[in-house]
């Protein structure tokens, strides 16, 4: 899929945590490599996990295999971008908030992908919206940003390129292709979805994540609420990364916890990648010469 992308004219990300260990990323970036010569890149996203993986592995394969792009979310990225950088990568790096942004500047990050709530995964904790956000980051920040959580269509596009981006990230929209490596039966059902079929978990332990809107995840989310709370411990079985694999290989939605931001309220259909960016891009520039249609000379007085 990540060859798709680059194929139709994106940048596309292979994501290691997908993997189970650094030698299958590194298989994994030859088999794209085949598919494509076009560039890709890899992303590592340091998060709280049941069994840590060895990210410092995953970089390693990764750079030995030639990657030059690498895109980093989550805890402390410190350490890993200084090894990207140190061996020439160009790294992106999400944020959720502006001061987060200019802490991974500092650390010498060259792009950055702002993520509003709307975003599937893990917004952050301050709930602040992609308008605002990136309005902020066209006041505050110096390096070039682009814009992530909530994007699906070619409108979306142009009003974060008029917000100070310099494009858009996308992975809910990705997963209903048909390049998308997952069960047929989620990709009908997110077709299926609306923007209110995502919901919250992990709030009350300070670790949200968006995620869709399932029997698995309404249950945390009760759990989390009820007198006391929860502890993690308590909610381990329900989240375990091997039951939401299930949901992708067997095309259960029900079968664990997975990832949807409220761009599901955009997909109507499951396109080609390529067939779905030269659409974007269309509908893109359809909308920006709407908006220059809007500027009417000054009136003779």
């Amino acid at each position: 899929m990540a060859a798709a992308v680059s194929n139709a004219g994106g940048l596309g990300l292979l994501t290691a945590l997908t993997q189970p260990n650094s030698e299958a990323l590194r298989e994994a970036i030859k088999e794209t490599r085949r598919l494509t010569d076009k560039p890709f890149g890899v992303n590592i996203t340091i998060l709280p996990a049941i069994n840590p993986p060895d990210y410092g592995a995953f970089a390693r394969a990764a750079i030995e295999e030639g990657v030059k792009i690498f895109e980093t979310a989550g805890n402390n990225p410190a350490p890993m971008v200084k090894y990207l950088k140190q061996h020439g990568a160009i790294v992106l790096h999400k944020c959720t908030t502006i001061r987060h942004a200019k802490s991974a500047i500092k650390m010498g990050v060259d792009i950055l992908s702002i993520d509003g709530f709307e975003c599937a995964g893990h917004p952050g904790e301050e709930d602040i919206g992609g308008v605002l956000l990136l309005a902020r980051a066209a006041q505050e920040l110096d390096v070039p940003y682009i814009a992530s959580g909530g994007f699906g269509d070619g409108r979306g596009l142009a009003a974060a390129l008029s917000l100070g981006a310099d494009g858009i990230n996308m992975g809910t929209r990705f997963m209903a292709t048909v390049e998308a490596p997952i069960h047929q039966n989620i990709k009908e059902i997110m077709v299926k979805s609306t923007e209110q079929d995502t919901i919250h978990i992990f709030r009350t332990l300070n670790n949200t994540s968006r995620v869709y809107k399932n029997n698995v995840a309404k249950e945390v989310v009760r759990l989390e609420r009820r007198p006391g709370g929860a502890k993690f411990e308590e909610l381990r079985e329900l989240v375990r990364g091997e039951r939401g694999r299930r949901v992708y290989t067997e095309g259960d939605v029900d079968a664990g916890i997975w990832g949807a931001s409220v761009a599901l309220g955009l997909i109507k259909d499951i396109p080609t990648c390529k067939e779905l960016l030269d659409r974007m891009v269309r509908e893109a520039e359809g909308v920006i010469d709407e908006m220059n249609s809007l500027r009417k000379p000054k009136a003779k007085l």
